[in-house]
């Protein structure tokens, strides 16, 4: 947990949305790169973190949790120029809600099993109330459901932060009781 990671990077939807507005709508392009690009760094970031409680168990000799992380890195780019056919949008907004949540159980799960002292609850991301929105209202729901996304990532990556700074300061502690 010494090494530094970068640390994910929040996505301001209202300055990205008002540009989208200024420039109709080129500024969702890069939006919707950066919204999957910090999906993609956060799982690896997480997977990292994975990897080193891991290790830490592995070296208490204690059996680490399995760890069940079907997630598959999304390519950016491709995404974000396939919003011109707009469909897309709505499946891109679909993946990362799911992802979202199938992520922090995946997460709550592992830390759970690895440290019994639990640090993380995972949010409620409510898919079916977003998609339903968003057909009743013929696509505008969609602005709704991109701006919950944005906040929803924005906050599972301030947890992580703490999380990581949580995890470290228990292994540590552990390191030192055990070196007394």
């Amino acid at each position: 947990m010494n090494q530094k990671v970068e640390a994910d990077k929040k996505v301001w939807f209202s300055m990205w949305f008002l540009g989208a507005i200024v420039t109709f709508g080129i500024a969702f392009f890069p939006m919707f790169y950066r919204l999957v690009e910090g999906r993609n760094r956060h799982f690896r970031r997480e997977a990292e973190l994975d990897r080193q409680i891991t290790d830490y168990l592995n070296s208490k000799g204690k059996q680490p949790p399995a760890i069940n992380k079907g997630l598959a890195e999304r390519n950016a780019t491709v995404w974000a120029a396939s919003i011109v056919l707009v469909v897309p949008v709505f499946i891109i907004l679909y993946l990362l809600s799911r992802d979202l949540a199938v992520h922090e159980v995946q997460q709550d799960a592992f830390l759970a099993a690895a440290f019994p002292e639990r640090m993380f609850m995972p949010q409620t991301i409510p898919i079916t109330k977003y998609a339903l929105i968003t057909i009743i209202t013929l696509g505008v729901g969609a602005v709704y459901w991109l701006y919950k996304v944005t906040n929803l990532y924005n906050a599972h990556y301030k947890a992580h932060m703490h999380l990581e700074k949580e995890a470290a300061r228990l292994m540590e502690e552990e390191r030192v009781v055990k070196h007394m």
